[in-house]
């Protein structure tokens, strides 16, 4: 079928207003990211959703390695956290960096599978896992995919040991809100500790996740990823 004149153009016009594909998703990771190992000296890095030790309880679609991928801005600001926090015997261990979209859709089918409940115990033993996008413990378009997003934790440079924050990382309730009152005064401290470090170097807190940070001028504050962390 042959289109012509005001009909062709309507259909071109269309198509430009229709989205594209994720930024990245074709595999090759964009200019601009590093991996934020090679830029911030001694970085612990576990990143749970390469393995099974998360809310999931299997490895997640997109991460093909345990690679803590960040802007460059954002590692470099990490790197000064992590300079910072050296003078105090302390430093940082990240859990999740940069995470592609396609994991979120990994999140998002787990989310409806209400038969699979094997890691509810240690993640979210007091919420249904239908409710944790509505509550804001999970995102359908996560900071995390722009690159300048980092969950982490403070350890003691001395021998890796995590700081006492009161609840562990991914626990989803009120626990693990960064003003949380059933924590003892030492754990929130920590983390007052650890959100003040960071806010000295440009990221910013989440009120519901003491482990969660955003660089505030993120490179990409309008585009979301999905090239796989390799």
């Amino acid at each position: 079928m042959r289109f012509r004149g005001p009909v062709l153009r309507s259909i071109l016009a269309l198509a430009m207003l229709l989205p594209g594909p994720p930024a990245g998703a074709e595999g090759a990771r964009p200019a601009g990211f590093v991996d934020a190992a090679d830029v911030v000296d001694g970085l612990v890095v576990e990143m749970r959703y390469f393995g099974t030790n998360n809310f999931v309880g299997t490895a997640i679609d997109g991460y093909e390695t345990g690679r803590c991928l960040l802007t460059s801005q954002a590692a470099q600001a990490l790197a000064a956290v992590q300079h910072d926090l050296s003078a105090r015997g302390l430093g940082l261990k990240v859990y999740d960096c940069y995470r592609p979209l396609r994991a979120v859709a990994h999140f998002r089918r787990w989310a409806r599978d209400t038969g699979d409940v094997k890691q509810k115990r240690a993640f979210y033993p007091d919420v249904d896992k239908r409710n944790l996008f509505a509550l804001g413990y999970l995102s359908t378009r996560s900071s995390h995919a722009r690159g300048s997003t980092v969950d982490l934790t403070l350890v003691t440079r001395r021998d890796g040991a995590e700081v006492d924050m009161g609840s562990p990382f991914d626990f989803f309730g009120t626990r693990s809100h960064l003003r949380a009152a059933d924590v003892g005064p030492g754990q929130s401290r920590n983390r007052f500790l650890l959100v003040e470090a960071m806010a000295r170097r440009g990221f910013r807190a989440s009120s519901k996740e003491w482990w969660h940070f955003t660089l505030a001028n993120e490179p990409f504050p309008a585009t979301s990823f999905d090239f796989p962390v390799r």
